[in-house]
Protein backbone atom coordinates (compact mmCIF):
# COMPACT_ATOMS: atom_id res chain seq x y z
CA UNK A 1 0.00 0.00 0.00
CA UNK A 2 2.81 2.39 0.59
CA UNK A 3 3.74 2.47 -3.24
CA UNK A 4 0.25 3.10 -3.98
CA UNK A 5 0.07 6.42 -1.40
CA UNK A 6 3.65 7.76 -2.51
CA UNK A 7 2.72 7.37 -6.33
CA UNK A 8 -0.86 9.08 -5.33
CA UNK A 9 0.44 12.13 -3.95
CA UNK A 10 2.99 12.91 -6.53
CA UNK A 11 2.28 15.81 -7.67
CA UNK A 12 3.83 15.21 -11.27
CA UNK A 13 1.76 12.15 -11.67
CA UNK A 14 -0.85 14.42 -12.38
CA UNK A 15 1.11 16.96 -14.90
CA UNK A 16 1.85 15.57 -18.13
CA UNK A 17 4.81 16.05 -20.18
CA UNK A 18 5.65 17.13 -22.99
CA UNK A 19 9.22 16.62 -25.34
CA UNK A 20 10.31 19.82 -23.37
CA UNK A 21 9.89 19.09 -20.38
CA UNK A 22 13.12 18.88 -18.07
CA UNK A 23 12.85 15.14 -17.03
CA UNK A 24 12.88 13.71 -20.98
CA UNK A 25 15.56 16.32 -22.26
CA UNK A 26 17.92 15.18 -18.98
CA UNK A 27 16.97 11.79 -19.93
CA UNK A 28 17.68 12.10 -23.74
CA UNK A 29 21.03 13.79 -23.04
CA UNK A 30 22.11 11.29 -20.43
CA UNK A 31 21.21 8.40 -22.84
CA UNK A 32 23.22 10.63 -25.43
CA UNK A 33 26.30 11.55 -22.99
CA UNK A 34 26.85 7.52 -22.67
CA UNK A 35 26.36 6.70 -26.55
CA UNK A 36 23.53 5.11 -25.99
CA UNK A 37 22.46 4.10 -30.04
CA UNK A 38 19.33 4.17 -31.82
CA UNK A 39 17.01 6.57 -29.28
CA UNK A 40 13.59 6.64 -30.15
CA UNK A 41 10.75 8.19 -28.04
CA UNK A 42 6.91 7.17 -28.44
CA UNK A 43 4.26 9.91 -27.59
CA UNK A 44 1.36 7.79 -25.48
CA UNK A 45 -0.23 10.69 -24.12
CA UNK A 46 -3.08 9.80 -26.91
CA UNK A 47 -3.29 6.13 -25.72
CA UNK A 48 -6.05 5.73 -23.61
CA UNK A 49 -4.71 2.18 -22.12
CA UNK A 50 -0.86 3.82 -21.91
CA UNK A 51 1.03 3.13 -18.58
CA UNK A 52 2.92 6.32 -19.23
CA UNK A 53 3.01 9.84 -21.92
CA UNK A 54 6.54 8.63 -22.97
CA UNK A 55 8.32 5.52 -23.38
CA UNK A 56 12.29 6.19 -24.17
CA UNK A 57 13.74 3.65 -26.05
CA UNK A 58 17.41 3.10 -27.27
CA UNK A 59 19.90 -0.05 -27.42
CA UNK A 60 23.40 -0.35 -25.49
CA UNK A 61 26.00 -2.40 -27.57
CA UNK A 62 26.94 -4.81 -24.61
CA UNK A 63 26.67 -5.29 -20.69
CA UNK A 64 28.72 -2.13 -19.01
CA UNK A 65 27.16 0.00 -21.59
CA UNK A 66 23.80 -1.19 -20.41
CA UNK A 67 24.59 -0.47 -16.97
CA UNK A 68 26.44 2.37 -17.55
CA UNK A 69 23.32 4.03 -19.31
CA UNK A 70 20.91 3.51 -16.86
CA UNK A 71 23.03 4.39 -13.85
CA UNK A 72 23.63 7.71 -15.66
CA UNK A 73 20.26 8.45 -16.37
CA UNK A 74 18.76 7.63 -12.76
CA UNK A 75 21.85 9.52 -11.18
CA UNK A 76 21.22 12.86 -13.97
CA UNK A 77 17.70 12.56 -13.37
CA UNK A 78 18.20 13.02 -9.30
CA UNK A 79 20.71 15.62 -9.67
CA UNK A 80 19.29 17.68 -12.68
CA UNK A 81 15.36 17.08 -11.66
CA UNK A 82 15.50 16.12 -8.21
CA UNK A 83 13.22 12.77 -8.96
CA UNK A 84 14.59 9.83 -8.43
CA UNK A 85 13.11 6.48 -10.32
CA UNK A 86 9.59 5.28 -9.07
CA UNK A 87 11.06 1.71 -9.97
CA UNK A 88 13.67 0.23 -11.95
CA UNK A 89 13.85 -3.63 -13.86
CA UNK A 90 16.56 -5.75 -14.99
CA UNK A 91 19.51 -5.02 -13.41
CA UNK A 92 20.45 -8.79 -12.26
CA UNK A 93 19.24 -10.11 -15.99
CA UNK A 94 21.61 -7.76 -18.04
CA UNK A 95 19.43 -7.79 -21.24
CA UNK A 96 17.00 -4.72 -20.78
CA UNK A 97 16.54 -2.33 -18.04
CA UNK A 98 13.72 -0.18 -17.18
CA UNK A 99 13.67 2.74 -15.28
CA UNK A 100 10.16 3.89 -14.38
CA UNK A 101 9.90 7.62 -13.87
CA UNK A 102 5.52 7.25 -13.93
CA UNK A 103 5.13 9.24 -17.01
CA UNK A 104 8.18 8.63 -18.39
CA UNK A 105 9.11 4.83 -18.99
CA UNK A 106 12.86 4.36 -20.34
CA UNK A 107 13.93 0.83 -21.79
CA UNK A 108 17.67 0.55 -21.92
CA UNK A 109 18.07 -2.96 -24.33
CA UNK A 110 20.66 -4.79 -25.63
CA UNK A 111 20.36 -4.96 -29.54
CA UNK A 112 18.66 -8.94 -29.35
CA UNK A 113 16.05 -8.45 -26.74
CA UNK A 114 14.98 -5.07 -28.72
CA UNK A 115 14.46 -7.05 -32.02
CA UNK A 116 12.87 -9.45 -30.07
CA UNK A 117 10.22 -7.49 -28.24
CA UNK A 118 9.87 -4.71 -31.12
CA UNK A 119 8.41 -2.22 -28.53
CA UNK A 120 7.90 0.29 -31.09
CA UNK A 121 5.53 -1.87 -33.10
CA UNK A 122 4.02 -2.83 -30.18
CA UNK A 123 3.35 0.43 -29.46
CA UNK A 124 2.88 1.60 -33.31
CA UNK A 125 -0.34 3.97 -32.65
CA UNK A 126 2.26 6.69 -30.63
CA UNK A 127 4.02 9.08 -32.83
CA UNK A 128 7.44 8.69 -32.84
CA UNK A 129 10.85 10.84 -32.89
CA UNK A 130 14.34 9.68 -33.64
CA UNK A 131 16.86 11.39 -31.60
CA UNK A 132 20.28 12.13 -32.62
CA UNK A 133 23.09 9.56 -31.03
CA UNK A 134 26.32 11.69 -30.01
Amino acid sequence: MNNLTALQSRKKALTRLTRNSKIFKTIINAIQEKKGEKIVSLDLRKIPEAVADFFIICEASNNTQLRAIADFVEFDVKEKCNEPAYKHEGRQAQQWILIDYVNVVVHIMLPEPRKFYQLEEMWSDASSMEHPDQ
